[in-house]
C-alpha cells in the first residue's frame, strides 16, 4: 500500500518548525534562525520514499498581527489548515506553555483533523511540563523516525502510487525563492536584533548560462541606519552575506555563481499592502 498526504506544521515562533521540516526532508527547505517569525510563507517540504510521500506545510509562527506583513503571514497560517490530513503542533521544550498557546492548541483540536502534539529541543534542558505525544530533537534525531511513522499512519492509503509530486522533488518552491531565502537567513543570523524583521530580498536578475549563473538581488530594509548596518564597516557584512549565499547557490545549482547584492531602503514597506505583495518571493 502507498501513502501520500499533507501535514500542517504549526507552533509559536522559534518552536523549531523549520528545523524539523529540514530534518525530515533531508534538505534545507526553510530558513533557520534564532530570531522569531523567520518563516513568512507556507513552504512545502516533500519527504519521499518508495511507498510514501509526506508533504509538509511549514507555516509562519503563530502570533498577534501588528502590521500588514504580519496579517499576510497569519493568513498563510489559516490557509495551511485547508486540505491537510494531519496537524503537527510544535511546542518549544525550553519554554512553558502559556494561556494563549493553550487556547490555540484547543482551537486546532476543534477541527476534524488529527493533531499530534510535539515537544521540541529534547537535546536541551526541558522547562515545558505539558504533556505531548512526542519529545524530539531535530539535531540529534531523537524520535524523529517514530514521529514520521505516526504521521504516515494518518495519511490516505491507496493501492496505486498516486504521489502529488515526482520522487525527485523536495520542495515546491523555485530556485529563485530558495536563494532569496538563503540571503535572508544569512542576514538574519548576522545582523543586530532590531534590523531583521524589516528586511526582505528581491531578486532582479537570474540568468542561467551553461557554466555560470548570474544573480542580482536587492536586500531591502526600512531605514537608512539599517542600510549602514547591513553593509557593515568597509562593506564587510554584505560581503559575508554574499559569500555564504554564493556557496549555497553553487551547491544547489551545480554551476559557478556570480552573485551581486545591493541594499535598498524602502521606508515602512511592511505596513503597505502593495509593497508586501510586490516583495513576495515566489
Amino acid at each position: 500500500m502507498y501513502r501520500c498526504g499533507y501535514v500542517g506544521v504549526f507552533g509559536k515562533p522559534n518552536a523549531g518548525k523549520s528545523t524539523l521540516v529540514n530534518s525530515l526532508v533531508g534538505e534545507q527547505v526553510a530558513i533557520v534562525s534564532s530570531k522569531p517569525q523567520t518563516t513568512r510563507d507556507n513552504i512545502l517540504g516533500i519527504v519521499n520514499d518508495e511507498f510514501s510521500q509526506i508533504i509538509l506545510v511549514d507555516t509562519p509562527g503563530v502570533h498577534h498581527s501588528k502590521n500588514h506583513l504580519d496579517k499576510a503571514m497569519m493568513k498563510n497560517v489559516r490557509s495551511a489548515l485547508a486540505g491537510v490530513d494531519v496537524i503537527l503542533y510544535l511546542m518549544d521544550g525550553e519554554k512553558v506553555v502559556d494561556e494563549e498557546e493553550e487556547e490555540y492548541i484547543t482551537h486546532l483540536s476543534g477541527y476534524d483533523i488529527p493533531v499530534i502534539l510535539v515537544k521540541t529541543k529534547a537535546d536541551k534542558p526541558c522547562k515545558n511540563i505539558r504533556e505531548c505525544d512526542f519529545y524530539i530533537s531535530s539535531f540529534t534525531g531523537k524520535d524523529i523516525d517514530k514521529l514520521k511513522e505516526k504521521i504516515l499512519s494518518y495519511l490516505p492509503q491507496s493501492e496505486q502510487k498516486n504521489f502529488v509530486y515526482d520522487d525527485d522533488y523536495f520542495t515546491d518552491k523555485s530556485v529563485r525563492f530558495l536563494i532569496a531565502e538563503k540571503v535572508r537567513e544569512v542576514a538574519l543570523n548576522n545582523l543586530q536584533r532590531e534590523v531583521p524583521h524589516g528586511i526582505c530580498v528581491q531578486i532582479d536578475r537570474f540568468e542561467e548560462k551553461p557554466n555560470l549563473t548570474i544573480i542580482e538581488a536587492n536586500l531591502i530594509c526600512e531605514e537608512e541606519r539599517h542600510k549602514s548596518i547591513i553593509v557593515g564597516k568597509g562593506g564587510g557584512k554584505i560581503k559575508k552575506i554574499g559569500q555564504i549565499t554564493r556557496e549555497y547557490a553553487e551547491t544547489l545549482l551545480g554551476t559557478k555563481v556570480l552573485l551581486k547584492l545591493y541594499v535598498k531602503v524602502d521606508k515602512n514597506w511592511r505596513d503597505r499592502p502593495d509593497k508586501v505583495a510586490n516583495y513576495s518571493l515566489d
